[in-house]
């Protein structure tokens, strides 16, 4: 009896088993060999309908078999949104052939789920990731099989050869994939593993980088990028959310931050979003405009870095503040969205 079944018999809660395809086997299973709560980690196959594939007949690619690794784990100690994340943060899940230099259909990405808690877990955490990036995720959901476990000499490969394995990751590039899509979160779990299942939904927004200028110029708008980019005043009473009374929060049209919330919005009757306070504080920065002959309060955003207004102190109580931000510069995100867009946190301001 091996040391991995001998512990799932001594929990108290029985144990679970989460099935993830994330391109090479080695990579993913080395993914969650230290991760707490994690019994074990197996290399094999599923998905396909040969029986007892060896290697060599699943990287032929006739099988249908993707790699994959099959982990089984204590759910008092770790969720399976945590298991979800850790996959995520460990692949591209925008690649369509593979992952990194290995391409071919038995490097395709996908989660095996098994029953209707797992796909739910699975299909949210997709939808957060298509909206937070605002693409397509390549990634598949799938009902789990069969499993195959991978020969031994494929078992553990990272602890087993940890110089071979190493430069395999540096000369495929997996790694640096990883930190141009992730950054700091790449290669991590996103939350600890004793965090709570309602937890791990609610945190999953992370600002992202500011994209490159040729980014910038094709993904936003012209008005857009002069207002966020060169400071640009939009036309009042002919922008977007001027007029809005809809429930939700507005985030940076460049980087996501949270930004301002519906329910500090008000009337202010002079064409533009007008709010009393920002949402997250330490979002939004102030600096000294002295341009047009006089001196006012420009507000930017802390990490995007974008032109968002100016600050009056001409409005409403209790902070006698006015916000006057251009709606270019902003992307709402309707209170119905919020926990499928990653913003989930602030859905408690709504439901008070």
């Amino acid at each position: 009896m091996n040391i991995a079944l001998l512990l799932a018999l001594s929990l108290t809660t029985p144990p679970d088993t989460a099935t993830f395809a994330g391109g090479c086997f080695w990579t993913m299973e080395h993914a969650y060999d230290d991760l707490p709560g994690v019994i074990s980690a197996t290399s094999g196959f599923m998905g396909g309908t040969l029986k007892n594939p060896t290697y060599i007949q699943v990287v032929e690619g006739n099988t249908g078999h993707l790699e994959a690794v099959q982990v089984v784990y204590d759910p008092a100690k770790v969720s399976y949104e945590t298991l979800l994340w850790t996959f995520w943060h460990n692949i591209d899940p925008f690649q369509t052939d593979g992952q990194a230099c290995d391409t071919g259909p038995n490097y395709h990405t996908a989660v095996f789920v098994r029953g209707a808690e797992q796909r739910r877990a699975a299909s949210a955490t997709r939808q957060q990731i298509q909206g937070r990036f605002h693409r397509d995720v390549a990634t598949q959901i799938l009902t789990a099989g069969a499993f195959y476990a991978a020969e031994e000499y494929h078992q553990d490969y990272a602890k087993k050869n940890p110089v071979r394995y190493g430069m395999y990751r540096t000369g495929c590039g997996r790694d640096r994939r990883l930190s141009a899509i992730w950054g700091d979160e790449a290669g991590k779990a996103s939350v600890s593993a004793r965090t709570a299942t309602t937890e791990v939904r609610h945190a999953m927004y992370t600002v992202k980088p500011k994209p490159s200028e040729a980014d910038l110029r094709r993904t936003l708008t012209p008005l857009q990028y002069e207002v966020t980019q060169h400071e640009a005043t939009e036309r009042p009473f002919q922008n977007e959310f001027w007029d809005s009374h809809k429930e939700g929060i507005y985030v940076d049209v460049v980087s996501g931050e949270p930004l301002f919330s519906s329910l500090d919005k008000f009337d202010s009757r002079t064409g533009w979003p007008s709010f009393t306070k920002p949402l997250e504080p330490s979002n939004v920065q102030e600096k000294t405009d002295r341009s047009l002959f006089m001196e006012r309060t420009e507000v930017r955003s802390s990490h995007a870095d974008s032109h968002l207004g100016h600050v009056f102190d001409d409005g409403p109580k209790p902070t006698g503040l006015r916000y006057c931000i251009n709606s270019a510069s902003l992307r709402f995100i309707p209170m119905d969205s919020l926990e499928a867009e990653g913003y989930g946190q602030y859905l408690a301001l709504f439901r008070k």
